[in-house]
């Protein structure tokens, strides 16, 4: 094929530098197709306080599955076990803040850009990548990430993507509200420019072939899950979810720290739509797809400068401004480099995940999230909040009290046990919900750490190996 947009798309509305579309790489299912299956876990990354998970806790209810949350930021354990007890969900909670560097390999993609202008320091694609480890520890056939800015209107849309995860190797739902795109294609469709919404991690069903993939620490890290040795696996959509809405103009770095990944995704994409591999990206591709970037961004500008003069434009020009600086940093040599180290780091991470596999679960009789959490180390740093217990609450020598809360727990004269506020970080909490007829609950080992509190009282985001943390 020729190496221009996509032939179904109007050349009046899109760019010659740029597809506004990927949409027809995706499989939409027809209707007889979609067999719905139970979804065994939503895992949900998030360094918000816990009241924005309150509608992903329901929806856990309502699915009857476990949800796993990844913690970091002002999103706090013990805080978000509040809220998950009161609907009688099950509950995994991990603090990564403190993640032991064995748990996770150290990645060819994070060491080439260690120390430079394009290292990416956030914990997403960390926490997402740990989710999947402990799904294939535990044996979970079935489970969708889900963003803490995510709504998700009807559950059945969930277990209908969960079906299809036995025929594609992800399954996004459509992200309606506020768009996912990057601050460049933000700026693009508010300026008129024909610019669509793609899939990614903030919505996606895997199944258990896919595990093994994983999230490399650059944005755009779902796209990269989601492709093979030679292209886009096969990937579907299907259902509707809701993007809060926030300002991708707030501050400028935003679109500098994108501008990589951005970059290099939106380049494989430009070949998967002219009908080639990955093989193609060679340093000559990369040349000539880094000269339509620099483009590109010029036309955004050139059509944002065109707005009304408000200062949101102001922001949007600012913001491009840096995109178009930091993407004419990049080179093509870097391109090709970034590209072998994944494939290596596709290799590393499924070796890793194997012998985790084998170290850890396979034969093992007990595989429940507690049980593998504990032998990866991670046993202090979990909250558990569990209907499924085999030990009666007589077997237990612990007070019968509610120990997790706001303020303090009382219970009839049992010495009330001091519990931080959401937002306040907690260590080695346990909680567990003991008889669900009498709801009885008990903690163990609840503690708080004043260590790091600014003098509001609140825990400001932290960093996970040296990782910090990216909100919105």
């Amino acid at each position: 094929m020729s190496d221009t947009a996509p032939a179904d798309r109007s050349p009046e509305t899109v760019s010659p530098d740029h597809h506004g579309s990927h949409r027809h790489l995706l499989h939409k299912p027809p209707e007889h197709e979609i067999r719905p299956r139970p979804v065994d876990a939503i895992i949900v990354p998030t360094v918000r306080y816990a009241t924005a998970l309150e509608p992903t806790i329901d929806l856990a209810a309502k699915l009857d599955c476990t949800l796993v949350v990844l913690c970091s930021g002002w999103s706090t354990p013990s805080a978000i076990a509040v809220l998950a007890r009161k609907k009688n969900v099950e509950l995994v909670a991990v603090d990564v803040r403190n993640l032991p560097r064995s748990v996770m390999p150290e990645f060819a993609t994070d060491k080439l850009i260690r120390g430079s202008r394009f290292e990416r320091r956030t914990d997403t694609s960390l926490k997402r990548n740990l989710g999947l480890l402990l799904a294939r520890l535990v044996g979970w056939e079935r489970v969708v990430f889900l963003d803490d800015d995510i709504i998700v209107s009807e559950s059945k849309d969930l277990e209908d993507a969960a079906g299809l995860t036995d025929s594609y190797a992800g399954v996004g739902m459509a992200i309606g509200g506020f768009p996912d795109n990057s601050v460049v294609c933000h700026a693009y469709r508010a300026a008129g420019g024909a610019q669509e919404t793609f899939i990614g991690g903030g919505a996606l069903a895997v199944g258990r072939d896919s595990i093994t993939s994983f999230f490399p620490n650059i944005y755009n890290e779902d796209w990269f899950f989601l492709l093979g040795d030679k292209d886009l696996r096969p990937t579907a959509i299907t259902g509707t979810v809701l993007q809060k809405p926030y300002d991708p103009f707030a501050d400028h770095m935003r679109a500098r720290l994108e501008e990589l990944g951005d970059c290099l995704a939106e380049g494989l994409f430009w070949l998967f739509d002219t009908g080639r591999q990955i093989k193609d990206a060679d340093v000559r591709f990369w040349r000539q797809f880094l000269k339509r970037r620099v483009s590109f961004i010029s036309k955004v500008i050139a059509m944002v400068g065109g707005m009304r003069p408000d200062a949101e434009r102001g922001r949007m020009l600012d913001s491009l401004k840096a995109a178009r600086g930091r993407c004419q940093l990049i080179t093509p040599e870097l391109c090709v480099r970034y590209l072998e180290a994944w494939q290596a780091d596709r290799l590393t991470w499924s070796i890793r995940s194997d012998m985790f596999f084998r170290k850890y679960a396979k034969g093992r009789q007990d595989r429940s999230p507690r049980a593998m959490l504990s032998v990866l180390g991670l046993g202090s740093m979990t909250t558990f909040v569990s209907q499924r217990l085999d030990h009666d609450v007589a077997d237990l020598d612990v007070p019968r009290a509610v120990a997790v809360g706001e303020g303090h727990a009382f219970d009839r004269g049992v010495r009330p046990l001091p519990v931080a506020k959401p937002g306040v970080e907690t260590g080695g909490a346990d909680v567990v919900d003991i008889n669900r007829q009498r709801n009885a609950v008990v903690a163990l080992g609840v503690q708080p750490l004043l260590a790091g509190l600014d003098e509001s009282g609140a825990d400001a985001p932290g960093s996970v190996c040296g990782v910090s943390l990216e909100v919105g």
